[in-house]
């Protein structure tokens, strides 16, 4: 049987920079010259990257960025065709790209349906136009509900929107008008992300002075909408992530399954073969290593299996999925017996439920996970390995 491998492809290029983005990306455009040197060095490196994976099966591909859709359709198109020409890319392959309300239209999106693109994940965030222009977003609501229209008209079965919350001057009532209205079209998938202010980004430079909600407001916010999408039927089977039944993110869950992926670009991490490796978050750096056989990555490392033990807790617990005692001893070799005590002393206080064998967070839960999966990954580090003793 073929495993399965996921293909991530950065698109670093971006109409502009938002107030609130870490993410390696370019804004304020750039020239038709340069884009053309990056998809040339991404089909180089396809191309070589693909010799490595003859026994795998390609089931999801992303396209993230930066903007995609900034991009154009028809560099897109070009990439997605050398991947397919590459690799051994399975028939049912969920193919995602990012966009921006302002960076599709309804040829975009019909040439992107008709290249074999089935998934298009939105940067909606909010429904109110000044509230979209003081985080630096480039479009407006109203380009939003468009872009949506058009895309189902394009053939596109699989939407997702990307919604914030704990922005300036948000209160609990705000994000309930944001979800109200957003729901209305009727998305197939919904990432909700609570503000995280990061060094470097202009926010950081304000934030102190830009009345966001506290951490008790933010936690509100995050239990209305847990709440308000499980009664619309969106599961919730991630921290961030709601679907309707059959449209969780395969790509993603990758990430939080500890499947393989690789991924293409400047800042992109794969995780292959049993090493995980990032490329450094420069395009120039990019393009000479690639034209030029020079060093394109930042770091490169083979995971030790009691790291790969502690990444299982620490991205299962993410996800509704959770752990299982079963599948954690086969995997590792490591008792379980300790984490489930662990696991229970949450569930007496409402933060953790165990169902048909496995243990996941509660949405309380999913609010304290960093102390959680802290406090089990120093139980886990005082256990010992099963071989020790005798089992």
């Amino acid at each position: 049987m073929e495993k399965t491998l996921g293909v991530y492809v950065h698109i670093p290029f971006c109409r502009s920079k938002c107030e609130y983005c870490d993410f390696y990306s370019l804004g304020g455009g750039r020239s038709k010259e340069l884009m053309d040197r990056y998809l040339h060095a991404l089909i180089l490196h396809i191309r070589e990257t693909a010799a490595l994976a003859p026994d795998y099966l390609v089931d999801s591909v992303y396209f993230g960025g930066g903007t995609p859709s900034f991009f154009g359709a028809d560099g897109l198109k070009r990439i997605l065709a050398e991947i397919r020409k590459r690799f051994n890319m399975d028939r049912d392959c969920e193919v995602t790209f990012e966009a921006n309300p302002e960076s599709v239209n309804a040829m975009t999106l019909h040439k992107l349906r008709s290249a074999g693109f089935n998934r298009m994940s939105l940067g909606v965030q909010n429904e109110a136009d000044e509230v979209l222009k003081a985080l630096g977003r480039p479009h407006t609501y109203e380009q939003a509900v468009f872009a949506v229209e058009n895309a189902r008209k394009a053939g596109f079965e699989n939407i997702s929107l990307d919604l914030m919350y704990g922005l300036p001057n948000q209160t609990r009532e705000k994000w309930m008008q944001t979800l109200r209205t957003v729901l209305d079209l009727r998305p197939d998938h919904l990432s909700c992300y609570g503000l995280k202010v990061e060094p470097g980004t202009p926010l950081y430079t304000y934030y102190e002075s830009a009345n966001l909600p506290d951490d008790d407001t933010q936690a509100d916010m995050y239990l209305y909408a847990v709440e308000t999408l499980e009664n619309f039927g969106y599961a919730q089977y991630e921290i961030s992530n709601f679907a309707r039944e059959g449209m969780a993110c395969r790509h993603n869950l990758k990430y939080w399954t500890g499947g393989e992926y690789i991924g293409f670009g400047p800042s992109a991490s794969s995780d292959f073969a049993g090493k995980r490796f990032t490329a450094a978050a420069n395009l120039e750096t990019y393009l000479k290593g690639v034209h030029g056989g020079g060093v394109i990555l930042s770091e490169c490392e083979t995971i030790a299996p009691r790291e790969r033990a502690g990444e299982y807790l620490m991205l299962r617990l993410r996800t509704s999925q959770g752990i299982n005692g079963d599948e954690y001893e086969s995997r590792f070799l490591l008792p379980f017996d300790i984490l489930e005590k662990g696991m229970r002393f949450y569930a007496e206080k409402g933060l953790a439920v165990c169902e048909e064998g496995c243990w996941h967070l509660t949405p309380k839960g999913f609010l304290l996970s960093n102390r959680i999966i802290g406090g089990l990954l120093e139980l886990q580090e005082r256990s010992q390995p099963l071989t020790r003793r005798g089992r």
